[in-house]
C-alpha cells in the first residue's frame, strides 16, 4: 500500500503538518532561506566557491573545492561545528547539496531537509513516504535547478520540490517498483533537462535498465536510452543469440558527468546478471558469424546528446564480466596532455582498479594505468585498451576460482576526486580477494535476480595488512605520486581541496585531512558515531568555510568488516550529519 506524501514544513503556510514550537520559533528570526537565489544554467556551468550543487560539484565530477580557508597551516585546529542526527537504520550513501548556505539532505527514510549550513538549524522538512514494501535506502545524490531540489526515490520516482519551502511541485513515476525498478543514485539536470538513471536490473527485469531525460518544469520525460543493446545491429546481436527478454543486468548505479560544450552526458554501465557466463547464456558462444557475446553496453560509457537522447558513441571497458566487476562509477572529464597533445579525455576507474581514458570527442580508448594488485586482467592492448583475461579466475560451476579484487571491488562506489591544483586524481581502494564459487539454478529453475555466485572474501596474500589506501596518481604522466596506507578499508570518497587538503573517511569511523603533495596525515577526527560509507562536501556560509561527512553503514562496502572483524561498529546503524570548521 502506497502512503500519501506529506510536507512537513516549519515556515511554509501550505504545509501539512507543522510543529507549532518551531513555527514560533521560526518567526522569531530571519530566515536564511529567504535570500536563496535561483540556479541558473550559468550556476551549474560555473558554480560559486562556497556552493555544492551537484553529486560532485562540478559538470566535469571533479568533487574538488576551490575553498581554501582550511588548509594545510591550520587544519590541526578543525573542530566540531554541529553535527545532525539522521533517520536511523536503512542504508545512505549521501552527499548533501549547499547553494547559499543552505544545506539540503535526504535521510535513507526519504526524509529531504533543509539546514541553516552555518548552524545546523532546521528551516523545512517533506517525507516522501515509500511503500510498505520498498527498503528505506537513501540515494546517493540529489540535484538543484531553478527553484527546485530533484529528488530519485527507492520506488523509481522522480519528485521536485520546491527549495525555498519544501513543497512538492511535482511527482513522475518512471517505472514500476514491483517490477523490480528504483533508483540508487540522483540526478543531474543539464540544459535544462533532468537526467536520470534506472538500476536494480539485477532483479531479473528483463531488458535490463535505461537513462530518462525530463522537464525540469513538469517532468515529463523527454527521451530514454536503453543500457542493453537491442535490435538487428552489431550492438543488439552482442547478447550470444539471447532474446531481449533473457538480457539482464546494466545498471545506471551512478550519476554521470556533463560538457556543455558538446552537449553531451558522459555516464557508466553496471555488469551483466547473472554474473557467471555460462548461466547468463553468454557461453559458449554462438557459431552464427553475426552474434558476438560481449553483452553491450554493460561496463561502458555512453555518451548521450542530453536534448536528444541520442546515443553518440560508447566504450565498452570489460565484455562478458563474470566477476562483477563493473565500470559503473563517475566520469572525470579533464583536458590534459596525452602523448604530446591536448586531448579532451573522460576518466574512470572500475572495480578492478584500473584506471582508463578516453578521448570524450570521439570515444577513442586512450591509456590505463593499474593501482591496486589484481589478477583478472593479464594484459591490455595499448593501442585500443582490449583486454586479455586470466582464464584461472573465471568462476566455473563446481568449481572454486581465486580473484584479486572479491565484488566490491578495489574502488568501488566511494568516488574519485581530482585537484587541478596538483593535477592529480585521487583514489580510495581497498586490497582483498576472493574465493568465489557459483550457485548454479536447479534443472529447469528460472532465474529470478542476483548475482548467483558466493564471494568468500580473504586479505591478499602478498599484502602487508593494510587493506585501505588512498593512491595519488598524476594524470599528466600516469605516474604514482603517493600512498598512504593503513589497516581499515578506506570508504568514502576524496575531497581535495583547494587549501592543499585530502579529505577522507573509512571503516574504522575516522574521518581524516591528507596532504594533498605527500600523502601525509594533518588532521584526524577521532571516532564518530559510525563508518563512513558517503561523499564528503566543503561549502561557504556566513562567509565560513565548512566540511561535511554522513557517518553511516550497510551501504555496500560494509561487506569488507569481515575482513576487519575486530572494528566494531554500532548494531542499531546510526546515521549523522558532522560539519567541521575552524574556531572563530
Amino acid at each position: 500500500m502506497t502512503k500519501p506524501r506529506k510536507l512537513i514544513g516549519l515556515l511554509a503556510i501550505a504545509a501539512s503538518s507543522v510543529s507549532l514550537l518551531a513555527v514560533q520559533a521560526g518567526v522569531a528570526q530571519d530566515n536564511p532561506i529567504d535570500n536563496l537565489s535561483p540556479v541558473t544554467d550559468e550556476m551549474l556551468t560555473d558554480p560559486p566557491d562556497g556552493d555544492w550543487l551537484m553529486w560532485r560539484r562540478t559538470y566535469d565530477g571533479w568533487g574538488y573545492s576551490p575553498l581554501e580557508e582550511i588548509n594545510k597551516d591550520n587544519v590541526g585546529d578543525l573542530q566540531l561545528a554541529w553535527a545532525w542526527g539522521m533517520s536511523p537504520g536503512g542504508r545512505t550513501q549521501e552527499t548533501p547539496l549547499v547553494h547559499d548556505g543552505i544545506l539540503y539532505l535526504q535521510n535513507a527514510s526519504h526524509l529531504i531537509q533543509a539546514l541553516d549550513g552555518a548552524t545546523g538549524e532546521l528551516i523545512w522538512e517533506y517525507e516522501y513516504e515509500l511503500p510498505d514494501d520498498v527498503n528505506p535506502n537513501g540515494e546517493r545524490s540529489k540535484a538543484i535547478y531553478d527553484d527546485k531540489l530533484f529528488i530519485a526515490t527507492r520506488d523509481a520516482h522522480l519528485i521536485a520540490l520546491d527549495a525555498k519551502t519544501g513543497q512538492l511541485i511535482w511527482d513522475k513515476q518512471v517505472a514500476n517498483y514491483e517490477h523490480g525498478f528504483a533508483f540508487s543514485s540522483g540526478p543531474i539536470v543539464a540544459n535544462g533537462v533532468v537526467v536520470q538513471g534506472m538500476t536494480s536490473c539485477s532483479n531479473a527485469q528483463p531488458g535490463g535498465c535505461f537513462f530518462t531525460g525530463h522537464d525540469a518544469d513538469t517532468g515529463e520525460e523527454l527521451w530514454r536510452v536503453y543500457t542493453i543493446a537491442r535490435g538487428d545491429t552489431p550492438e543488439g546481436n552482442s547478447w550470444n543469440g539471447l532474446p531481449l527478454e533473457s538480457r539482464h543486468g546494466a545498471s545506471a548505479w551512478i550519476t554521470g558527468s556533463y560538457d556543455p560544450e558538446q552537449n553531451l552526458i558522459f555516464a557508466g554501465v553496471g555488469q551483466p546478471y547473472p554474473w557467471n557466463v555460462e548461466i547468463a547464456g553468454l557461453t559458449p558462444p554462438s557459431s552464427d558469424p553475426n552474434v558476438t557475446n560481449e553483452a553491450l553496453y554493460t561496463n561502458s560509457t555512453l555518451a548521450i546528446d542530453v536534448t536528444t537522447g541520442e546515443l553518440e558513441w560508447y566504450h565498452q571497458y570489460l565484455e562478458t564480466d563474470s566477476l562483477d566487476l563493473d565500470y559503473a562509477y563517475e566520469r572525470i572529464l579533464v583536458d590534459l596532455p596525452f602523448n604530446g597533445e591536448m586531448r579532451q579525455q573522460v576518466v574512470t576507474t572500475g572495480k578492478i582498479g584500473i584506471i582508463e581514458s578516453l578521448d570524450r570527442t570521439t570515444g577513442e580508448w586512450l591509456w590505463a594505468q593499474e593501482t591496486a594488485p589484481q589478477n583478472v586482467v593479464l594484459s591490455i592492448d595499448p593501442e585500443t585498451g582490449e583486454k586479455e583475461i586470466n582464464p584461472e579466475v573465471i568462476p566455473v560451476i563446481g568449481e572454486t576460482t581465486f580473484n584479486c579484487p572479491a565484488d566490491p571491488g578495489a574502488k568501488a562506489w566511494q568516488a574519485t576526486a581530482y585537484s587541478p591544483r596538483t593535477e592529480t586524481l585521487y583514489l580510495p581502494t581497498v586490497e582483498f580477494c576472493s574465493n568465489t564459487t557459483v550457485n548454479p539454478l536447479d534443472p529447469g529453475e528460472i532465474y529470478t535476480g542476483g548475482g548467483l555466485q558466493t564471494f568468500a572474501r580473504v586479505p591478499h596474500p602478498d599484502g602487508d595488512g593494510n587493506i585501505g589506501q588512498v593512491r595519488a596518481i598524476d594524470l599528466t604522466d600516469q605516474s604514482e605520486v603517493w600512498q598512504y596506507r593503513q589497516y581499515a578499508p578506506i570508504t568514502s570518497s576524496t575531497l581535495p581541496t583547494a587549501g592543499g587538503l585530502v579529505f577522507v573517511g573509512s571503516l574504522d569511523r575516522k574521518f581524516m585531512a591528507l596532504d594533498d603533495e605527500t600523502g601525509e596525515v594533518l588532521w584526524e577526527s577521532g571516532p564518530l558515531s559510525n563508518s563512513l560509507e558517503s561523499f564528503p562536501i566543503s561549502y561557504e556560509a556566513g562567509g565560513k568555510q565548512y566540511v561535511a561527512v554522513v557517518a553511516n553503514w550497510a551501504s555496500g562496502l560494509g561487506r569488507l568488516a569481515s575482513l576487519t572483524p575486530d572494528i566494531r561498529l554500532p548494531v542499531d546503524n546510526p546515521a549523522t550529519l558532522y560539519v567541521f570548521a575552524l574556531p572563530d
